[in-house]
This record gives structure tokens, sequence and C-alpha cells, in this order.
């Protein structure tokens, strides 16, 4: 079976890390949880102290359109953390990718 990935990096302000991992751990994973949002791995980049990943899984184009659409749309969002998240992004890109399910396995996060 294969998958569509999403592999979603985030360019930080400088020392922001620590309280944009905060936020996304106490504020966005929840709310993607009750969101059905599959969020397949997350969390700072080990290559520099200003970067940041999210990789989600999707089973189509148009699922992952109308799933950001809603979570990014909702109230929840917009009056809940979206302000305090998004101000500590400099930058960020996307890229998908179609994975088989045996890929997607390795890249999951321990635990989930």
């Amino acid at each position: 079976m294969k998958h569509l990935v999403e592999f979603r990096s985030y360019t930080l302000k400088p020392v922001s890390r620590d309280r944009f991992h905060q936020l996304i751990l106490e504020q966005s994973m929840p709310m993607m949880q009750r969101w059905h949002v599959d969020v397949i791995d997350f969390g700072p980049s080990a290559h520099d102290d200003d970067s940041y990943y999210l990789i989600r899984r999707y089973d189509s184009l148009t699922q992952r359109q109308h799933s950001q659409d809603a979570f990014y749309g909702s109230d929840e969002w917009k009056l809940g953390p979206r302000e305090a998240i998004v101000s500590l992004i400099q930058e960020y890109t996307c890229f998908v990718l179609e994975l088989e399910d045996a890929a997607v396995q390795q890249l999951r996060r321990k635990g989930d």
C-alpha cells in the first residue's frame, strides 16, 4: 500500500526552537490528534539549532487539502495556538512523496 507523506521543514527565529517545541507538544499535537491528523514524526532537526520538522501521512492529495483546510481554518487553531506558533517561524517549506507502507512505518515516531 502506498501513502502520501508530507515532509515539512521549518526555519525558526533564532533561539526560539525550545519554545516552539513546547507549543507543538502541549498545544498543536493534541489538536492534530483531535482532528485525526496522522503525524508520523516531528521534532528539532539534527543539523542546526533553528530547524524543526513535521512529517504527516495522507491517503491522497485531496485528503491532504481537505485535512489542512479544515484544521488550519478551524476556530480551535485560529483562536488557539496559531499566533504563538506562527510568530516563531521565519519560513517553511514542504514536499510530498509517495511511499510504501513499510517506509512510512520506519519513519513513524517510536512509541506511537
